[in-house]
């Protein structure tokens, strides 16, 4: 029993001790275990070199979506080097260990972040981890989620549990009501530009506030997402009777009365009253406009609206160089070279619903490269079934398999073009580091409506007038 009020971020901590260790350290019971493509195949290797096993090979689960091809027709070939190795060691390695995995041609398959809780891995409540940064995602159905690297990979796998010193809390309110065309990652670039992108400071976070119940559940996973870009262990959103509704009939979901007693559990599964956090912050949403980067990390942020900022330092001067903007320039108007809507940010169906409702009836601006890649083949079918592929298509996009994409340059594809430095892109994705989609590549942060707005225009483009 506890007798004092506690957070919910402390509440599935306690739940998940195995045994208190020296200071604030914990052994820590780990409930959902997932790899992928690119750091798996070295977690299991690790592991049968060392002579162990998997654990619980029920609760450790297998994607395809770091290093696969998107395009259609995929099979195990890929643009990264090397890449086809790495995918068919982690397809034997998975049979070996008798880990489930989603691979190509399941229909299953997809980012982790996306489908973990899509096929209801995760849960409210429990614990995952994978290596991954932006595990933290899957907060947004109320779990305790966060990124590790391949060592403790093996540990997590080899034992189903890891060491953690107890985080920090914080709790982020977002006050008011977010205006139509503004969304949870313009919610989350203004709160990372308003506090830094070392704001979180380690904390674990729980976002709250009127603003954020009002998001579905899809919006809550984008929120959390970017917990990590603003510096946090990882983020959440206590689950209530949306998230029950959304989670209902997942495949790995419970059912019956084990279904029943879940959902008693969930729903009593908030903050205290009267808990304490170790910082709180507030962001008012109510005059909240559609952001976008300017530099080369996601809290060089302003409102669509606005102007590049006077350079406070040298990174903001070095960000300026890099991405070729001068203080003062508007960025409305700002040619763009290619538009990307995907990644575990901002990939799943509402987010193509979004970004499909400004693209319809319109086209593609021409010599811009616009693609759509869905974040599971699950959503990709949904969306299929919607009709939303065809509105793309028929506007100028590409339309591709599920897979990372994209988001990041590991050696494969990419936006750089032979004969043409500095390619400037538009993205729903997560980091706009200098190199982050290929050598040279200016990368802009902002949501699937206004990429898909910028795409049309062939310049960064408020999404709002196309919405009305």
């Amino acid at each position: 029993m506890h007798a004092s009020p506690r957070n919910i971020i402390e509440k599935i901590w306690d739940q998940h001790v195995v045994a208190r260790l020296e200071g604030e350290q914990a052994l820590l019971h780990v409930d959902r275990v997932f790899l992928h493509d690119r750091a798996g195949p070295r977690v299991l290797a690790g592991v049968e070199e060392a002579g162990h096993r998997v654990a619980h090979p029920e609760l450790v689960f297998g994607t395809m979506d770091h290093i696969v091809d998107t395009q259609p027709g995929r099979g195990d070939d890929t643009l990264v080097q090397g890449g086809r190795g790495f995918i068919q060691a982690f397809r034997a390695a998975t049979q070996r260990s008798g880990i489930r995995l989603f691979d190509l041609g399941n229909p299953r398959q997809g980012i982790a972040h996306v489908i973990s809780p899509e096929l209801g891995i995760a849960l409210p409540g429990t614990t995952l981890v994978c290596c991954d940064s932006h595990t933290c995602t899957v907060g947004g159905i109320g779990a305790l989620a966060w990124g590790i690297g391949t060592t403790e990979g093996e540990h997590a796998v080899a034992t189903q549990c890891l060491v953690r010193s107890k985080p920090k809390t914080m709790r982020v309110s977002f006050r008011g009501s977010a205006a139509p065309g503004v969304s949870a990652k313009d919610m989350a670039l203004a709160l990372i530009g308003r506090f830094g992108v070392s704001g979180g400071d380690g904390h674990a976070i729980e976002f709250a506030g009127e603003a954020v119940r009002a998001l579905d559940v899809e919006g809550r996973l984008t929120l959390c997402n970017m917990a990590v870009e603003f510096g946090a262990w990882t983020g959440l959103v206590a689950p209530d009777a949306r998230t029950v509704e959304w989670l209902a009939g997942r495949p790995f979901a419970p059912s019956g009365a084990a279904w029943e007693a879940a959902v008693t559990d969930w729903l009593a599964l908030r903050s205290d009253d009267d808990a304490r956090w170790d910082k709180e912050l507030e962001l008012d949403c109510a005059e909240l406009v559609p952001q976008v980067t300017w530099g080369t990390h996601p809290g060089q942020v302003v409102g669509i609206d606005a102007t590049v900022p006077v350079p406070a330092d040298a990174d903001a001067e070095r960000a300026l160089r890099y991405m070729d903007l001068r203080p003062a320039q508007p960025l409305l108007g700002t040619p763009i070279d290619a538009a990307f809507i995907g990644s575990c940010t901002n990939s799943r169906l509402p987010d193509l619903r979004a970004a499909a409702q400004v693209v319809r009836g319109r086209r593609v601006r021409p010599g811009v490269k616009a693609i759509v890649v869905p974040g599971s083949t699950s959503v990709k079918h949904a969306a299929e079934a919607e009709g939303l592929d065809r509105v793309f298509t028929e506007a100028g996009f590409e339309w591709r398999e599920s897979g990372c994409s994209l988001c990041f340059f590991a050696g494969g594809d990419n936006f750089d073009q032979p004969g043409k430095s500095g390619r400037r892109v538009i993205t729903s994705t997560n980091r706009n580091f200098e190199g982050r989609q290929g050598p040279g590549v200016r990368s802009h942060l902002a949501s699937p409506a206004t990429v898909a707005a910028s795409a049309i225009a062939g310049c960064i483009a408020d999404p709002r007038p196309l919405l009305r």
